[in-house]
């Protein structure tokens, strides 16, 4: 297939994407990859390509080496694009001049063998990880860094520290989104609250002790200055909602409150 025909079948088929209705789904993928990998720091468009191929980790063959894996025989290529570049002197300035695109072949993940990747290490045995498996929730470790502890995107939940309140933080959002039908986008006042007073709940909740509530008071504090609110104002306008996220994350299949986990 030739370079243009390639780029027109890649754009056609990301406009299909806003004519069906799922960008959306598309653009919270593409902008939740996994960190420190290639992709985390691709363009937004080279993303959506990634998101319609199945995938958020692709990468070259060299890439794949450095990491300690191999392509599969028979593998096919998936192309992103790359900015086509030309340099030149301007009034004795070095300049570059973007005069097309590229297009890169690229491998998924899934058709690599070889050493594990670092989102795929083993996460530590969380109480309540189950409910995070029965809500059909992904839960990964990723690489420490200097963007998020943890983070939710409505389908997976991400985790760059073994801290148990972390993961009852962003397990609480995703009872909160079942509870409310859709949560708003971006860090909202309300329901980051709402999470993390959950979360210190079921850190008690379980017997777990936790060192975290100073953290929390101040996590809580700053939002609650997001909505001109004392801490202990914004707390209580979000009580009933924390204790329905509470009731819905404490109770099994069967609608029955969860009696082991209430050991404190």
């Amino acid at each position: 297939m030739k370079v243009q025909d390639k780029v027109k079948q890649t754009l056609n088929s990301i406009l299909e994407i806003f004519k069906s209705g799922d960008i959306p789904k598309a653009v919270s993928f593409a902008v939740f990859p996994p960190f420190g990998i290639p992709s985390s720091k691709w363009s937004f468009l080279n993303n959506i390509i990634l998101w319609l191929n199945g995938t958020n980790d692709a990468r070259g063959f060299r890439q794949w080496e450095q990491v300690g894996r191999y392509v599969k025989k028979g593998a096919k290529a998936i192309y992103i694009f790359a900015p086509k570049v030309k340099l030149e002197k301007i009034d004795g300035l070095e300049t570059k001049t973007l005069i097309g695109f590229l297009t890169i072949p690229v491998f998924k993940a899934n058709d690599t063998d070889g050493e594990p990747l670092n989102y795929q290490r083993a996460v530590p045995n969380f109480p309540l990880i189950e409910k995070a498996k029965e809500w059909g929730l992904a839960v990964s470790a990723v690489e420490k860094n200097s963007y998020f502890w943890g983070c939710y995107n409505g389908e997976q939940i991400k985790l760059a520290t073994p801290d148990e309140s972390v993961f009852f933080h962003e397990l609480s959002h995703h009872a909160h989104k079942l509870i409310l039908g859709e949560l708003k986008e971006g860090q909202d006042w309300r329901q980051e609250i709402v999470a993390q007073l959950s979360a210190e709940a079921l850190c008690r909740l379980v017997g777990r002790k936790t060192d975290t509530t100073g953290n929390s008071y101040r996590y809580i504090e700053q939002y609650a200055q997001d909505a001109k609110l004392s801490p202990v104002n914004a707390c209580l306008q979000v009580l009933n909602e924390t204790e329905q996220v509470l009731k819905l994350i404490l109770q099994d299949s069967k609608n029955e409150t969860l009696k082991e986990v209430a050991v404190c």
